[in-house]
Parts: structure tokens; C-alpha cells; sequence
């Protein structure tokens, strides 16, 4: 197909709001200020800056990079750059595949809770069972699922300037504003609970910035490092085909070095806020314990934050689900794209037709992520030490397997194979500066692939 047919960004500005509209998603808001809470508070945010800025900025590169010299989606962009690691396309494109119906899931529980908290059911929603309740419904978590697949095929239908970066350009600029309001009030809290102590926010907010090292082993090092690097492919959007999807779209001339640099600064700016907003506000009403992992801490930790706040937390909750609402919109966005583009590339169709099939496909697998809740319960134990239903076996396989073995390959296809200068020949044929090119070569060549290969380690339960 053309490149007039498959579209492009206007401009640096709306591919930068848009893959960094990408990378903000639900990961960043529930995910990192988990994590960092578990693992040595600020030891945790430092180490994983330094992956940002290194491990995360290589992925970041490459893949972006492939996208605009092969000016194609994941599905065949890798067999341009070497026929014999074609196969890298297909992993590219069912990665995002898993994905796409279970963030559209997660997503409906994210309006289900938006719509109770404008209906002014808040204090419903802070209630013990309240979110196991839910989920466990049979019709309404299927509405959501279909309610929020809906804002997101929309956008996608829209196409790359009219839909995608439109609605990043209007939804990001907002999106930070009411990270930084929120995280602001969070600093203000103070509580004093049941047995007379009291916890301020900016108590909270030490436990989320300053390392603790008091008794840390190589173990404990060794997992807070893995579960930085984890979390990075979730902040960045990298080893799904987003971002070689993304490149794709880039123009020649755009300055791809200083677009980087700013897709990564507002990420982690993003994910620092989150947990600004979030920690201190829990470890005001909740303490250390209310920083429960995954889905808990956002739908079940939260609201009774919220509660506790009185009159302010139905305001504050109503701002806080617009945001993660606007977060995971703009997120599942740039997932559907990576499948939607991959299809008009490969089968030469029209975005609407490839559009309607993604959709379908998420609507038909999204129930059965939603009905894993009810109907089809079951728990499995996965070799990380989970335990897994339908949702958590996707989530595992998609994240925990898949990505780090597509970003292997893809390192190995670089460093080794079409060799780094391909990349940074691309990034700098306009005669831009590359100012960690060196970084670049040993990240790709040798750093990258070994602590891919331990996640690998980490996620089959070797390590």
C-alpha cells in the first residue's frame, strides 16, 4: 500500500502526544506506584530512571526507527529489515492481539466506576466486595467491555491525523493537568486513625522517594531490577508493535532523537506523578497495607480513599476516573492500531474493514475474559507463582513471555544481524546529532540481551 493511504502525523508535537499518549496507560497508574512501594520506595524509581534513560530508550530506538525506514506495520516491517527474521512480525502482532480484548475489559471497569462515581454511588463503590461483586456479574461487565471498545475503535476509525492525533493533541494536555491537581491535593492529606496516629501526605510521599536500603540483599536488588525493567515494557509501549506501528506513521524529516527524548521524559514523568497522586493519598487513610498490587489498589483501595476524604473524594474521584479513562482510551488506542494497521499492510484493505474485524475479534474474547469472572471460573497456577483466571493467563503470556522474547529477538536482529548502524543511520539521516549513540551500541549489543534473557528467567520460574 502507499504511504499517502496508510496516513502520517501532521507533526513532531502530535506523533510525540500521541506514542506518549500510548505508553500513559493503566499500567503506569496502578502498576508503578505498586511496585514502587514494595520495592525500596525510591530505590525502585531510581533504578528504574536509569533503565528508562538506557534499557528502555534503546527499545524505544529500534523500534521506531524500523517503523520509518520500512514504512510498515509489525506484521511485515521485520522481514524488511532481514527476510530470514520475518518471523519477528507475527510475535510483533499477537502480542497486541492478546492484549487488545482484556484492556478492554479493564477499561470497562474503569467506566463502570467513572459512571458510579458521577451517579454519585461512591461510597457504594468503597464498600468490602463491592469490585468482586461486579466483576462477577454476568451483563454489566460485557456492557463496559463494549462501551469502552466502542471509544476506542472510534478513534481508530478516525485514522492517524484525524483520529489518533486529534484526540491525543485535546486528551493529553487535560490528561496532565489533572495528574498534577490531583497529586498536589494528595500532598495536602493528613489522618489520624483509630489508635491516634497520625499520617500526612508528605509522610507518604517519603515512603514513595526515598530508597531504603536497610537490609537489602543482592535477592532484593536483583527482583526490584527486574521488576523496573518489567514495568518499562508496560511504561513505554515497546515489544508490542506500537511503536514500529507509530514509527511508521513519522515523516522523514522529523527530528526522531529529540521526539524520543520527549516521549520519554513525559512517560516517566507521568508514571513519578502517578505515584505522587496515589501513595501518599493510601498511606494517609491505609498505611503501608493499602498498597495492594495490580487492579486492587485502583478499584478497591482507592474508592475507600476516596471515602475517606468526604465531600472532596466524590470530586476527586470523579477527576481521578476521567484521567485513568482518558489514560487507558489513548493506551488501547495505539494497541488496536498496531493489529488494525498490521492487517490494512499485510491484506492491502481499508482501515474501516480491518477496524470492524479488530473489533469483532475484541468484543468476541473480551466476553470470554469477562465471563472467566463467572460462568467460566477456574484458577490456575502459573510458573511465576500466580494464580491465574482467563484474564491473568493472557496477561502472563502477552507480558511476561512474549514481550521480553520479542525484544530479545529484535536485539538480536540489531546487534547482531542488519548490525546497529542500520538504526542509527535512520535516526540521524537528516544529519541529527545522536548523542548516545555509543550507549546504543553496547545497550543493544550486549546489556539488553542479557537482562532480557533473565526476565525470560524470571517469568518461566527458573529464577
Amino acid at each position: 500500500m502507499s504511504e499517502t493511504k496508510r496516513g502520517s502525523f501532521t507533526g513532531s508535537l502530535g506523533f510525540v502526544l500521541s506514542a506518549a499518549g500510548s505508553a500513559v496507560g493503566l499500567g503506569n497508574i496502578w502498576r508503578f506506584p505498586y511496585l514502587a512501594a514494595k520495592d525500596n520506595g525510591g530505590l525502585f524509581i531510581l533504578i528504574y530512571i536509569i533503565l528508562a534513560v538506557s534499557f528502555g530508550f534503546t527499545l524505544l530506538t529500534t523500534e521506531i526507527a524500523i517503523g520509518r525506514k520500512t514504512k510498515q506495520s509489525p506484521l511485515t516491517a521485520y522481514k524488511k529489515i532481514n527476510k530470514k527474521f520475518g518471523w519477528i512480525g507475527p510475535i510483533a502482532t499477537l502480542v497486541p492481539t492478546i492484549i487488545l480484548p482484556y484492556y478492554c475489559v479493564i477499561g470497562g471497569w474503569v467506566c463502570k466506576y467513572l459512571f458510579t462515581f458521577i451517579t454519585g454511588e461512591g461510597t457504594a463503590a468503597a464498600g468490602d466486595g463491592y469490585f468482586t461483586g461486579y466483576i462477577s456479574e454476568t451483563a454489566q461487565p460485557i456492557i463496559w467491555l463494549c462501551v469502552f471498545l466502542g471509544l476506542t475503535a472510534a478513534v481508530v476509525l478516525g485514522g492517524v491525523n484525524k483520529g489518533i492525533e486529534k484526540s491525543s493533541r485535546i486528551i493529553m494536555p487535560i490528561l496532565l493537568v489533572l495528574v498534577i491537581g490531583i497529586s498536589v491535593f494528595s500532598m495536602t492529606l493528613s489522618y489520624t486513625d483509630a489508635e491516634g496516629v497520625t499520617r500526612t501526605g508528605l509522610d507518604g510521599l517519603k515512603v514513595y522517594l526515598i530508597p531504603n536500603f536497610e537490609g537489602l540483599s543482592f535477592k532484593q536488588f536483583f527482583i526490584t531490577l527486574m521488576d523496573a525493567m518489567g514495568q518499562l515494557f508496560f511504561s513505554i509501549s515497546v515489544a508490542m508493535g506500537i511503536m514500529v506501528a507509530y514509527g511508521s506513521y513519522v515523516n522523514d524529516d522529523t527530528n526522531m532523537i529529540k521526539s524520543i527524548n520527549q516521549i520519554e521524559f513525559f512517560d516517566t514523568a507521568i508514571a513519578l506523578l502517578a505515584g505522587f497522586m496515589i501513595v501518599p493519598a493510601v498511606f494517609v487513610f491505609m498505611g503501608q497495607d493499602g498498597m495492594s498490587g495490580g487492579p486492587g489498589l485502583m478499584f478497591i483501595s482507592l474508592p475507600k480513599v476516596f471515602e475517606a476524604m468526604g465531600g472532596a473524594g466524590k470530586i476527586i474521584g470523579i477527576l481521578f476516573f476521567i484521567m485513568v479513562l482518558f489514560a487507558a482510551v489513548t493506551s488501547s488506542v495505539s494497541v488496536m492500531e498496531a493489529i488494525v494497521s498490521s492487517i490494512m499492510d499485510r491484506f492491502g484493505i481499508s482501515r474501516i474493514k480491518s477496524a470492524v474485524i479488530v473489533t469483532v475479534y475484541a468484543i468476541i474474547f473480551g466476553v470470554i475474559v469477562c465471563l472467566g469472572y463467572n460462568k467460566l471460573y477456574f484458577e490456575l497456577s502459573l510458573p511465576n507463582g500466580a494464580t491465574a483466571q482467563i484474564l491473568d493467563v493472557f496477561d502472563y503470556i502477552s507480558n511476561n513471555i512474549l514481550m521480553p522474547f520479542l525484544a530479545l529477538a529484535t536485539c538480536i536482529l540489531i546487534g547482531y544481524v542488519a548490525k546497529p548502524k542500520t538504526i542509527i543511520d535512520e535516526v540521524t539521516k537528516n544529519g541529527e546529532k545522536f548523542g548516545r549513540k555509543n550507549l546504543y551500541i553496547v545497550m543493544i549489543k550486549f546489556v539488553a540481551p542479557v537482562l532480557l534473557f533473565f526476565l525470560l528467567l524470571q517469568a518461566i520460574g527458573i529464577l
